[in-house]
């Protein structure tokens, strides 16, 4: 890179922001690939993130929340265990800081309605408390409360993919990098 020219890197940015309707199509394959994913719940890994955006847009949400609540459970496609990082990390370029952050800290929010099953700490979304701000805060609680806990539910009347494939693409048209 320390040889690299202007020109060339201009060239290395022109193909990139050409070829960025590619991240909107790898992310739709990603929540496609959902659909694959159970692991003993009452709807499989797609559905649930449909119910959660279904349920974030009835309330009143804002495209970006909508957008990352459909996305935010994405990572399982690769890692259960570290999935709120790599959907945290997908997002991050494309949304405002307290939604990458919402997404980040999910499983622990969420966490005050299950891990005492595994015996692990209900209250661990405390070990936020000092690091979030109000807002992130307030937006991180109603994700996992109103919308992500709940959505799992096979009779429940969600909304297809189909119906957020342009605010997907719309969210990934263009990266926020510096």
């Amino acid at each position: 890179m320390d040889t690299s020219t202007a020109q060339e890197w201009a060239v290395i940015g022109q193909e990139t922001r050409e070829n960025q309707p590619r991240v909107a199509n790898r992310v739709l394959d990603l929540l496609r690939s959902l659909s694959e994913i159970t692991d003993g719940f009452a709807t499989d890994q797609l559905t649930h993130c449909l119910q959660t955006a279904t349920r974030a847009e009835r309330d009143g949400a804002d495209d970006e929340v909508v957008i990352a609540s459909l996305c935010h459970d994405i990572g399982k496609a690769i890692s259960v265990p570290g999935h709120p990082q790599i959907a945290a990390a997908i997002l991050k370029p494309y949304v405002r800081p307290e939604v990458h952050t919402m997404i980040l800290v999910h499983q622990d929010f969420q966490g005050a309605h299950y891990y005492h099953h595994f015996g692990g700490d209900p209250d661990a979304r405390e070990n936020h408390r000092d690091a979030l701000t109000d807002a992130e805060w307030r937006l991180a609680e109603q994700f996992a409360d109103d919308w992500d806990q709940k959505a799992f539910d096979p009779d429940y009347d969600t909304l297809p993919l189909e119906h957020f494939e342009a605010r997907v693409r719309e969210l990934f048209a263009s990266a926020k990098l510096f």
